[in-house]
């Protein structure tokens, strides 16, 4: 399946429902983001290794998380372990020109590649997106608060001080063990917490 096709048939099961969403899966070719002999695999939803031990997340994955978060026009988002860079790209997409996506990524070949892979599109060069190489384990407090964070690993459970660097009315999506969780922040001690079991991630290098 080619990776158009694959976008409408995302959009068909029900996985790709907001227009900005969409139109941010069609403007981002997930096959930018993959090493070059594996590009010709971008039109299928599965996860798929990027070296390292890691993977580019499934389509269906992506786009259920990225309808969670609900990325707006001006947001600033903090993409957590942001590795092939696809995510980050479909983020800044999702925020237009005047917002922000920060990605971490602790392991220094792929900080380089989703670097080189985000620089197809000129995010990096409009300073819509800054890529650091560091562990964000423990968010990013010299660039919080953020309106949403997203994580692609999965951690053991999610970090308070993730909760503690997102704005009122911020949203956190992030897989713990099997599950990917939501996390609405209402004020600066309430949350709601929604949980979505059945899914397989990496786990979060801490």
């Amino acid at each position: 399946m080619e990776y158009r096709n694959l976008v409408q048939d995302l959009v068909q099961r029900g996985y790709l429902k907001t227009p900005n969403i969409i139109r941010a899966f069609e403007a981002i070719n997930r096959a930018d983001f993959l090493p070059e002999n594996m590009a010709r695999l971008a039109g299928i939803d599965d996860a798929l290794p990027i070296g390292e031990g890691q993977t580019i997340s499934q389509p269906s994955t992506v786009a259920f998380m990225l309808e969670l978060l609900q990325p707006r026009q001006g947001d600033k988002i903090l993409d957590i372990g942001c590795g092939s860079g696809w995510s980050t790209a479909l983020l800044a997409e999702c925020t237009g020109e005047t917002g922000r996506v920060i990605g971490v990524e602790r392991i220094p070949e792929l900080c380089e590649f989703g670097k080189s892979n985000i620089a197809k599109y000129n995010f990096i060069e409009k300073d819509r997106v800054k890529v650091i190489c560091a562990d964000a384990s423990r968010g990013l407090a010299n660039e919080a608060p953020f309106d949403g964070m997203i994580a692609s690993a999965a951690a053991r459970s999610i970090p308070e001080i993730w909760k503690d660097q997102l704005k009122t009315g911020g949203r956190l999506v992030a897989p713990v063990q099997n599950s990917v969780w939501l996390i609405i922040k209402k004020s600066e001690k309430e949350f709601e917490e929604y949980e979505f079991p059945g899914f397989v991630f990496v786990p979060l290098i801490t």
